[in-house]
């Protein structure tokens, strides 16, 4: 219980300082016999700053629980 509250507690405190994370994706854009023509793509994914909350809360009561029941 306490290493899944660290790690929720971890995750959590993640979530609110980067709010997401971002990454690059290559796509071929065009095909013309031996040729390529590639472009990348950045595109990034927002985490809500609600669910970072949500998980530090959860891990927060998964520690005082497991110290609890210890």
């Amino acid at each position: 219980m306490r290493t899944i509250g660290i790690v929720l507690v971890v995750l959590g405190i993640l979530v609110l300082v980067y709010g997401g994370f971002n990454y690059n994706k290559d796509r071929t854009v065009l095909h013309m016999g031996s040729m390529n023509v590639t472009a990348t793509e950045h595109r990034s994914i927002a985490i809500p700053a609600v669910a970072g909350v949500v998980v530090l809360i959860g891990g927060i009561a998964f520690l005082v629980v497991g110290t609890r029941r210890s």
